[in-house]
């Protein structure tokens, strides 16, 4: 699902940015960071604008300084979307489908380095067969506060599945990588989006490491 706020807001791409690194990983170059002794990855995919974008890299940075080894594939392989060329044209070359299948050599070669409990975050992506949290624009084109209701009246169906779903006031699709460092306002709604998402990783990542553990 695409639209136009998905091109809003573009960063200026930067492969040295971060304060981590870039290496292949189950066969997809990708931006790394944190250390491999916390035994807990996470698995955090790019919007449209890809794996080099500045605030992306500050998120896998803060999310690796709460205790994780964080992935961002390139699932794009060089080609992230850029103001000159067409959505439409560039989706179709970029699927979800495609990412999906990708990811899982990126997921086993974590567990082959000792990784032992696995989270993903992603911007525009997603599956409800885990639990799931779904943080929501109130000025999203294409999952409206009406959308995303809907979506919370399902998953509350699905009792197998824990789910949350929380809307923030004031802020536009993309919000949570897509702002403004110098807009006060807009950083700490992406702070707030951005501590939501690791007390919930604090809640289903480490207790699946810890249930692990425990059961050796």
């Amino acid at each position: 699902m695409i639209g136009s706020q998905c091109c809003e807001n573009p960063p200026d791409l930067n492969l040295s940015s971060g304060s981590g690194w870039v290496e292949e990983i189950g066969g997809l170059e990708s931006y790394i960071s944190g250390s491999l002794d916390s035994k807990l990855g996470i698995l955090l995919v790019s919007d449209v604008f890809g794996f080099e974008a500045p605030n992306l890299r500050k998120l896998a940075d803060k999310v690796a300084a709460a205790g994780y080894y964080v992935v961002v594939p390139n699932f794009f392989h060089g080609d992230p979307f850029t103001p000159d060329k067409t959505m439409i044209t560039w989706y179709q070359s970029h699927l979800a489908e495609d990412a999906a299948k990708e990811a899982k050599p990126v997921i086993e070669a974590l567990r082959s380095k000792g990784i032992s409990a696995i989270g993903a975050a992603g911007i525009c992506w997603g599956e409800i067969k885990v639990p799931i949290l779904i943080l929501g624009a109130e000025v999203d084109h294409m999952s409206p506060p009406e959308l995303l209701k809907e979506f919370e009246e399902v998953l509350l169906t699905k009792v197998e599945v824990d789910s949350s779903v929380k809307i923030f006031k004031g802020v536009r699709h993309g919000w949570t990588v897509r702002y403004n460092i110098k807009n006060e306002e807009a950083v700490k709604r992406a702070e707030e989006a951005h501590n939501d998402m690791l007390e919930w990783f604090f809640k289903y990542v480490r207790s699946s490491c810890f249930c692990r553990k425990s059961a050796l």
